[in-house]
């Protein structure tokens, strides 16, 4: 059974940092693309950032670029995003994707397995 737990999540004030993590069990990590989401109330889903199966290839949506850093340890079957300067509209239930394909992680759509999410508040 696929399980991916996220965890880091917590309320921080603006301007401070965070790291999230996502731990992946009950498949090959080093297989899958992973990625991050968010979703804000009331907001649909958006792609945060994804990163390939080796970790040499990342990307990110324009609002957290220069900000987050997605990264991964394949020995440990750990995704991270270490979250840096946070605003309050990032303020959202953060998920972790894993699929592999890469273009998957990118959007979102049909990926194989998400996590359960993560709550990040950020009070201005």
């Amino acid at each position: 059974q696929v399980q991916l737990v996220e965890s880091g999540g917590g309320l921080v004030q603006a301007g401070g940092s965070l790291r999230l993590s996502c731990t992946a069990s009950g498949l090959t990590f080093s297989n899958y693309a992973m990625g991050w989401f968010r979703q804000a109330p009331g907001k649909e889903r958006e792609a945060v950032a994804a990163i390939n199966w080796g970790g040499d290839s990342t990307n990110y949506a324009d609002s957290v670029k220069g900000r987050f850093t997605i990264s991964r340890d394949n020995a440990k079957n750990t995704m991270y995003l270490q979250m840096n300067s946070l605003k309050p509209e990032d303020t959202a239930v953060y998920y972790c994707a894993a699929d592999r394909r890469f273009t998957r992680v990118l959007t979102g759509y049909g990926v194989d397995y998400w996590g359960k999410g993560t709550l990040v508040t950020i009070s201005s």
